[in-house]
């Protein structure tokens, strides 16, 4: 959560963050099935699905309807037999630069706890995602891209946890999967100061995958989703149900929770496609069965 947003509109000006060339992009819905992200089929096959934030006068503060609609489209590209990835990425400035602090500014205790507040963020289908993260990624921002699957950030990104400067701490993950990301040290560093971190600082401690040059980040996004969507769709799931697998378990418990998933692909066609596809040199023809 960052209330940074508004102070940070005047510091952004003049920086010229990545704007995705309009070549690569079909317009998938309409603008009024959602009215706070644009949402687009991209690549060559049309299997990857786009969706960008659109508030970029707030720098994409996620309030209430931005987040449903994140939501909504991410869950209707999984729903979409064609579409095997999904990037997020941001217009304008910013990935995201936080949540809506003018929306949670009158909040109470009673309303967090009876509300449920923020249990329902990062429900967002079985397909993998990758951030692409634009700008800067502060709060609310960061816990989203760290929601993701994968995360490449251009080299103008900047990662943060601001919220102790606001007098609370991070609700959406922040405290939990930052430390898995970058270790004990910096996410403390990060929670207790407010501080912000460059993306190159972000890749040496392992918070993001890739750190690409600004006017390439999105194309490079998509070029990493079009080689996920064009595997099994199936196993796709089932190894990114093992990955994660890894951060609820143990390394033993992990281990067989894998040697499971990895004996189910064997009662798969896109398995027995694949070994066979390989052993006759030839590409693999899957099914998604």
């Amino acid at each position: 959560m960052s209330g940074i947003a508004s102070r940070l509109t005047n510091q952004l000006v003049g920086k010229n963050f990545h704007k995705p060339s309009s070549l690569f992009f079909t317009r998938l819905m309409s603008s009024g099935t959602y009215e706070n992200v644009l949402v687009e089929k991209v690549g060559e096959k049309k299997n990857v699905g786009l969706i960008t934030l659109n508030n970029p006068k707030s720098l994409n503060a996620l309030c209430d309807p931005l987040i449903a609609d994140i939501k909504k489209a991410a869950i209707d590209l999984s729903k979409d037999k064609d579409v095997g990835c999904v990037v997020i990425t941001g217009k304008g400035k910013a990935f995201a630069a936080g949540a809506d602090i003018k929306q949670m500014q009158p909040m109470t205790l009673q309303n967090c706890i009876m509300g449920n507040f923020l249990s329902d963020w990062g429900q967002f289908g079985k397909r993998p995602i990758i951030a692409a993260v634009n700008g800067y990624a502060l709060g609310g921002g960061c816990e989203l891209a760290m929601m993701c699957d994968i995360i490449y950030a251009s080299d103008k990104a900047q990662f943060g946890q601001p919220e102790i400067l606001l007098g609370t701490i991070p609700g959406a993950g922040g405290t939990q999967r930052l430390t898995r990301a970058v270790g004990k040290s910096l996410a403390m560093e990060m929670c207790l100061t407010g501080d912000r971190i460059t993306a190159q600082t972000a890749l040496a401690a392992g918070l993001v995958s890739k750190v690409v040059d600004a006017e390439k980040l999105v194309e490079e996004a998509i070029k990493t989703a079009e080689k996920i969507a064009n595997n099994s769709k199936l196993i796709v799931t089932l190894a990114k149900e093992a990955v994660d697998g890894a951060f609820e378990t143990t390394l033993t418990q992990g281990c067989q929770f894998e040697r499971k998933i990895f004996h189910s692909t064997f009662g798969t066609n896109d398995r027995k496609e694949g070994m066979d596809a390989f052993v006759e040199k030839r590409k693999a023809n899957f099914t998604d069965s």
